[in-house]
């Protein structure tokens, strides 16, 4: 395929925007080669600067599950546009949304909507602080919550890929009241807490991580968790930014039956428009101003256009739950194919898989956490990233990131893509 157009828009980006890109990860800077550029969307297909058609298991990173310029979604947005773009005042949309959100999600009572994933999880760290009077929270190393400061400790995706796991800017006072666990390790959790015991306000982790690459839960680790935090009065919170609405209509407290203390949303929860939030039970959201002293504002919050995507997105997932059970047999169709593909080639390789996200991994080694993860092929990656993009199927430009099915993909565009895969996997 040819990038001509991409090549010259990406050159002028660079004069007036650091890096050319307004997201790091976009740069293609961990796959070599210069980032495409994008006119249009529809369905499960990207339409490039160049006129390239592209197969997209990207989807604006997760929010697309029922396609691009999804028509009731694109519908909602105009319908509103044409009342006003934003009020700075209440709106009857966002109790309606709201409302929605929490009859769809279980041990929720009530929710606040913000800007981004990355403010809705600093808002839910910053309430269980102040709900528990502690100051230390635990994360776990390759999980990604968002570029605030307290979550640039060993973070996933892009902060990886960029080889700045610690960045600067990042206090080490800030950095002292993180404290660091192994993924699917219960016994290192245990010892994290035993050695600050009466100081963890909470444990905060993406229950199905996406920015490691895609990565289950060992059985009983969760739960295990829960038992913990119950156990040493410690919240717990499931960013759920990604799995939200996209794993299960209640999301992964619905999927594996356990129940986080606060829950964070984005990606589909906004139908693709910029849309956080964040939601507990009563007791703790009460805690939040203006009807408690944990402080939490934001001009935007509840934008109208933002919050009838999303009421459009909802109302569809909600009123068609069998989306979930067809996305994932596609994916899990996916799965089979890609394995089939790269078997033949004699490729060694790891696919992980949870409903519609799913990740292939160039190593030996199952993919369990952050040091398996980065145990994969880089250079193979490479090669294969850049292999799909020239057969028209376009997935992220990191190792470190899942993918993500929309119900938009047909059979015929899964068997394209397996096809493709095929074929670059005889390069490798």
């Amino acid at each position: 395929m040819i990038y001509k157009r991409s090549s010259a828009l990406f050159k002028e980006a660079q004069k007036v925007i650091p890096g050319g890109v307004n997201s790091p990860v976009r740069a293609f800077t961990a796959v070599g080669g210069e980032p495409i550029f994008v006119e249009k969307a529809k369905g499960a297909y990207l339409y490039d600067a160049d006129g390239n058609k592209l197969i997209d298991y990207i989807n604006s990173w997760g929010p697309m599950i029922l396609g691009h310029a999804h028509p009731p979604v694109v519908k909602a947005v105009i319908d509103k546009a044409k009342k006003g773009t934003s009020f700075g005042t209440p709106t009857e949309i966002e109790t309606e949304i709201a409302a929605l959100a929490v009859s769809m999600v279980p041990n929720i009572d009530k929710i606040r909507f913000v800007n981004s994933g990355t403010e809705a999880c600093m808002s839910a760290v910053r309430l269980a602080r102040g709900f528990t009077g502690k100051d230390k929270i635990i994360k776990f190393a390759g999980c990604y919550h968002g570029h605030s400061d307290s979550f640039l400790i060993q973070a996933g995706s892009g902060a990886v890929t960029f080889g700045t796991p610690n960045s600067p800017g990042v206090t080490k006072g800030t950095a002292k009241d993180t404290l660091l666990a192994n993924y699917n390790d219960l016994a290192n959790v245990a010892e994290v807490i035993s050695e600050n015991k009466g100081e963890i306000a909470c444990i905060i982790l993406e229950p199905v991580p996406g920015n490691m690459g895609c990565i289950p839960p060992k059985d009983g680790f969760l739960e295990g968790l829960r038992k913990l935090c119950d156990e040493n009065s410690i919240l717990l919170i499931f960013d759920e930014v990604m799995t939200g609405f996209r794993l299960a209509k209640g999301g992964v407290q619905e999927r594996y039956g356990v129940d986080a203390d606060i829950v964070t949303f984005g990606k589909v929860i906004g139908g693709g428009l910029p849309v956080g939030a964040f939601a507990a039970r009563a007791e703790i959201m009460s805690h939040l101003a203006p009807e408690g002293p944990v402080y939490q504002a934001g001009t935007l919050s509840g934008n109208p256009l933002a919050m009838a995507a999303g009421l459009a997105m909802l109302s569809e997932l909600n009123n068609s739950p069998e989306i979930f059970t067809s996305l994932e047999k596609k994916t899990a169709y996916l799965h089979e194919g890609l394995a089939t593909v790269l078997t033949e080639a004699g490729v060694t390789y790891t696919i992980n898989r949870v409903g519609s996200m799913i990740s292939v991994h160039f190593s030996e080694t199952p993919v369990t956490d952050f040091k398996t993860a980065a145990l994969g092929n880089n250079d193979t990656f490479k090669k294969f990233f850049h292999g799909l993009l020239a057969e028209g199927v376009y997935i992220a430009p990191s190792a470190f990131e899942t993918w993500f099915l929309t119900e938009a993909l047909t059979y015929e565009d899964l068997d394209t893509t397996i096809e493709a895969c095929g074929k670059v996997a005889k390069t490798l």
